[in-house]
């Protein structure tokens, strides 16, 4: 059974510098540090730093298939 009145949010596309240094338990300025260096994907809009959530995506699971050759 389907919820009435409830509505489905679109999936964000990008999140905010503050919200992917969540993401990755890391500090806002350690994210900003990291946008700095181009280790965190990030996009300019206007005076907006925005970080695409499929570039942290695949940042992620690269860095996890890294962490699995290791062994």
């Amino acid at each position: 059974m389907e919820n009435e009145g409830e509505t489905t949010k679109p999936m964000r596309r990008v999140v905010t510098v503050g919200e992917a240094a969540a993401i990755l338990q890391i500090s806002r300025g350690a994210a900003y540090q990291a946008a700095r260096t181009k280790q965190l994907p990030t996009i300019r809009i206007g005076r907006r730093l925005l970080v695409p959530v499929a570039a942290l995506d695949r940042m992620l699971a690269g860095n996890i298939a890294a962490l699995a050759g290791q062994s």
